[in-house]
C-alpha cells in the first residue's frame, strides 16, 4: 500500500486492518516514501521514478521479495504504482489507483483543483501542527467532523516525524511532472471520489477512458477515500481482486 503527498504508511489507519481482515491469507505491507514517516530524515526525490526505486529496495528487504504484488495506492502513490508497472511489470500482479492523476491526460487545475490551491499552500506553510493536520483533514475528507478522533494520532505522528516544507515542495514537483501515456501492462482498477476537493474526479474518469480499465466512483467520499469509507473501498478491492486473481 502506497500513500500520497506528505503522508506516511500509518495514515492508512483502520483501512489497513480491514484490508488484512478481508485477506487473512495474504501479507499486507506498506512502505514510506523518502521524506515521509520514519524516512523523514531523507530528501524527497523530485521524480516519481526515484521514489519508485526507493520502494523497490524496501520491498526487496521485506518478506515478499520474490512474489508478485498487488499495489493499492492513493494520489501521488498511484503515480508511483503506474511508473513501477511500466518499467517492471514482471513484479506486479495488479494496481489499484485511488484518486490519482496523470499530466498526460489532465490539466494542472484538475490534478490540483484550483479552488483548493490557497488551502494547499496554507497547509504547507502552517507552523502550528494541530492546525496543519486539521486543515489536511478538512481538505481530504468530506466528513471531517466524523473523523476528529484521528487528529490526535495524526498530530502525534507529525510531531514524531515532521515533514519539512522543502520535502513537501519536492513531492509536489514530482507529482506535477508525472506523465505516462501507455496503457498499464497489468490489471488496473481505478477508484475515485465524486466529492474530492483536492483532485478533480475527472482525472480518474479520463484515465479510465484512455486506458479502458475498470473504474468505480464513490458518490460522497472525499480525497482520502479509505478514511471516508473504508468498508466500501475494501469491498471494491475484494470483488475486483477475486476476478483478477481467483486463487
Amino acid at each position: 500500500m502506497l500513500r500520497g503527498l506528505i503522508r506516511e504508511r500509518r495514515h492508512w489507519g483502520d483501512f489497513a486492518e480491514q484490508l488484512q481482515a478481508q485477506f487473512p491469507n495474504r501479507t499486507v505491507l506498506s512502505f514510506n516514501l523518502p521524506g515521509n514517516g520514519h524516512l523523514v530524515h531523507l530528501r524527497s526525490p523530485r521524480s516519481i521514478t526515484a521514489m519508485r526505486q526507493s520502494l523497490r529496495i524496501q520491498l526487496r528487504l521485506s518478506s515478499l521479495n520474490n512474489d508478485k504484488i498487488d499495489i493499492v495506492a492513493i494520489s501521488l502513490g498511484g503515480m508511483v504504482a503506474v511508473d513501477w508497472q511500466a518499467h517492471f511489470p514482471e513484479e506486479i500482479n495488479s494496481i489499484t489507483l485511488i484518486n490519482s492523476s496523470n499530466a498526460s491526460f489532465s490539466p494542472f487545475y484538475q490534478r490540483l483543483r484550483w479552488q483548493s490551491l490557497g488551502k494547499i499552500l496554507s497547509i504547507l506553510f502552517t507552523v502550528n501542527r494541530f492546525q496543519r493536520q486539521l486543515k489536511i483533514l478538512q481538505l481530504t475528507s468530506c466528513a471531517p467532523m466524523q473523523h476528529l478522533g484521528v487528529l490526535a494520532r495524526w498530530l502525534s505522528w507529525s510531531e514524531q516525524y515532521p515533514v519539512t516544507w522543502q520535502n513537501s515542495l519536492r513531492q509536489l514537483w514530482a507529482a506535477a511532472r508525472f506523465r505516462c501515456t501507455d496503457k498499464p501492462k497489468v490489471a488496473t482498477l481505478l477508484l475515485s471520489s465524486r466529492q474530492d476537493k483536492l483532485v478533480d474526479c475527472r482525472c480518474s474518469e479520463v484515465l479510465a477512458t484512455h486506458w479502458q480499465c475498470e473504474h468505480k466512483q464513490h458518490p460522497s467520499a472525499g480525497h482520502d477515500l479509505p478514511l471516508d469509507d473504508a468498508e466500501w473501498t475494501v469491498n471494491q478491492l475484494s470483488s475486483w481482486l477475486s476476478l483478477v486473481d481467483p486463487s
